[in-house]
């Protein structure tokens, strides 16, 4: 049952209500208001709420804010998901800053869509204006923070994220080495002063790792009798095993011999106790090489371009290079249609030609 005590304060003279609600099955509940009438309404309110079993999450939403949620989820989440959390947090502390204020219940369809709208529309700090494919990063950053503050904190009921549409992006990105570029890039590479660029973009190119897996890698993570390399922190959190070329093999071979004594990377930075740094010896040898439009990542592009044309199948791809579903894939399908063409042809002749 519900209790209001009146106060008046000592020092302004001002009357103020107190209500405690007290229902079998749900916590004890209090709020203070100028009104009585707002008082007697928040009452009668909350305590059909309490009967019907909905208050607890609905006052849960009004006792926490956005930002609260933004200030827990990277002090719990993040922490135990180390890999992203910079990028991540750059994420959300943006949206502190347009949200924080709010209480979860006060968050709408209307106003995350208002918010994103308004993202979309300032430019980054280059200037160049932000993508589909950026905004949509922003919205899943905060998304899943609400996600986790339902399932595991119980602040929330449900949140409107769930229910707007994800902005279209353009079609996957395919720019892949023609092999007059590839020539000209692994030649810049022996002739850069960076010492291991040039097998850095060996096993990019042999195997499709990323950058980051392939300069976090350690010693024990190479097995060079298996001629296999394990990655245990790959972007989907899934480990992954690539295999060591015929081509690789001898080179890895000879770094290994002439490694650092003082580090457990394959690619220590000159401090030891952290990866190489590639960033700008990448971009001297991409000048040098005269590649237009061309990242580091697109090495992997190039590997999954050359498997497509050397008749992988998606499942394939999809398998050297981690992804869990084929969409992502899909991009390289084209560059497998005269493999296709030929399986078709071998088919037909094998009906047709008994």
């Amino acid at each position: 049952m519900a209790t209001i005590i009146t106060r008046k304060s000592k020092k302004t003279a001002r009357t103020s209500y107190r209500v405690k609600i007290r229902m079998k099955g749900n916590p004890p509940e209090t709020a203070t208001f100028e009104r009585l009438t707002d008082a007697k309404n928040w009452a009668s309110n909350t305590e059909a709420a309490m009967r019907e079993g909905r208050y607890f999450k609905t006052a849960k939403s009004q006792k926490h804010t956005v930002s609260e949620v933004i200030d827990r989820y990277k002090n719990e989440y993040l922490k135990r998901h180390p890999k992203r959390e910079a990028d991540i947090e750059q994420k959300l502390d943006w949206w502190k800053k347009q949200l924080g204020y709010c209480t979860l219940a006060d968050i709408s369809k209307s106003l995350i869509i208002e918010k994103r709208d308004l993202l979309a529309s300032i430019p980054k700090k280059n200037g160049e204006a932000r993508t589909p494919a950026t905004v949509n990063r922003f919205m899943t950053a905060l998304s899943h923070a609400f996600t986790i503050a339902i399932k595991e904190w119980e602040w929330m009921e449900d949140h409107p994220m769930r229910k707007i549409s994800k902005l279209k992006e353009p079609r996957g990105r395919v720019r892949y080495l023609s092999d007059d570029e590839r020539n000209r890039l692994l030649d810049a590479c022996q002739q850069s002063r960076s010492p291991h660029l040039y097998l850095i973009v060996v096993i990019a190119l042999s195997t499709g790792a990323r950058q980051g897996e392939i300069l976090g890698l350690k010693w024990q993570d190479v097995d060079r009798e298996r001629r296999v390399i394990t990655l245990h922190h790959t972007k989907n959190g899934e480990r992954r095993v690539l295999p060591i070329s015929n081509h690789v093999l001898p080179l890895l071979q000879a770094h290994y011999e002439a490694r650092s004594k003082h580090s457990d990377y394959v690619f220590p930075s000159p401090r030891h106790n952290r990866p190489l740094n590639v960033r700008i010896a990448w971009e001297s040898v991409i000048t040098k090489a005269k590649i237009e439009d061309f990242r580091f990542h697109d090495l992997r592009h190039s590997a999954a371009s050359y498997l497509a044309m050397g008749g992988a199948t998606t499942s394939e791809i999809a398998e050297v290079l981690g992804h869990k579903t084929l969409a992502m894939v899909k991009r390289y399908s084209h560059l497998s249609e005269a493999h296709t063409a030929s399986v078709v042809e071998r088919m037909n002749n094998k009906i047709f030609n008994n």
